[in-house]
């Protein structure tokens, strides 16, 4: 069985949808409940919609828990489950809690932190008695056995080519054809990282970045002696010059408009030719830090 299946438990669909309230938090004199968003039945066919599963409140109509089931189940068979979990626990979705408008940035980001903390171990309390648990590792969730060590994810791939990043950045390209905007983001992201990672490695050395792209970034040029040269053909330097902009550009915007972020006044509704900008230059930069890797072995 899929270990995913275990959150079509009723009581953990009640937490998803927001039925479910738990302690709260006082802010400013304030009681803040901490629940998950409220999901309407229009929102939750909403959100089907965009992982694929096409749903009509109008038609339908039933009860809110159902409509949540069953798009566990279609996300489960089409191995979504954790991009569903990232958009339901995203802070973009939080502004659906309309008690959160009157509060400072700062006040906004210490109730969601707490409202997600205080979410996960009422979930973990169900999980426990299939001794499983509920992990939440950057914008990544996956469920293991409580008897089984967690560590810090670093990706490891056995095996990085061009097919895995044309594959990578295909799905991401069905993200934005299917108005999955963040997803997209977070895929082109996640390929950098991986790529990075994955020519590290190749050098027997351990990834030292923590998810952080630059850094590992940096790690792949002392290891490939990249720096620029004044040596080198001055176009080549501004190319090098160039892919660094790439890369902190697509660091910086992942950082401010993808699905782990979306409350502040720094986020903007990304459109479609800005997402496919930032697949494809994600793309190039892998591509090309694959082949300074190949070349140098």
């Amino acid at each position: 069985m899929n270990n995913f299946e275990l959150l079509r438990n009723k009581d953990i669909l009640s937490i998803l949808d927001g039925d479910s309230t738990f302690d709260s938090l006082k802010i400013n004199n304030t009681d803040i409940a901490i629940s998950m968003p409220y999901l309407t039945g229009s929102i939750l066919c909403y959100i089907s919609r965009t992982f694929g599963l096409y749903v009509s409140y109008e038609e339908t109509k039933q009860s809110r828990w159902m409509y949540l089931d069953d798009l566990l189940d279609h996300c489960i068979k089409n191995h979504k489950v954790s991009d569903l979990l990232s958009f339901l626990f995203s802070k973009k979705q939080f502004q659906l809690k309309k008690e959160l408008y009157t509060l400072t940035p700062n006040e906004i980001d210490h109730v969601y932190n707490e409202t997600i903390s205080s979410i996960l171990k009422h979930i973990n309390s169900i999980l426990l008695f299939s001794d499983k648990k509920l992990i939440r590792i950057n914008n990544t969730f996956i469920i293991k056995e409580i008897s089984t060590a967690i560590n810090p994810i670093i990706p490891s791939v056995q095996k990085i080519d061009r097919n895995y990043i044309a594959d990578l950045s295909t799905r991401a390209m069905k993200d934005i054809d299917e108005e999955n905007f963040d997803s997209a983001l977070t895929k082109s992201r996640t390929l950098l990282e991986e790529v990075f990672c994955y020519v590290i490695e190749r050098k027997n050395e351990i990834p030292s970045g923590k998810g952080d792209i630059n850094k590992y970034y940096k790690q792949v040029k002392n290891l490939y002696n990249m720096h620029q040269s004044k040596d080198a053909d001055r176009q080549i330097n501004e190319l090098l010059s160039g892919l660094e902009k790439i890369l902190s550009s697509i660091s910086n915007m992942r950082n401010i408009n993808s699905d782990a972020h979306g409350v502040g006044s720094k986020r903007f509704n990304i459109k479609d030719y800005h997402a496919r900008l930032f697949v494809n230059s994600a793309m190039t930069m892998a591509d090309f830090i694959l082949s300074v890797s190949e070349n140098s072995n």
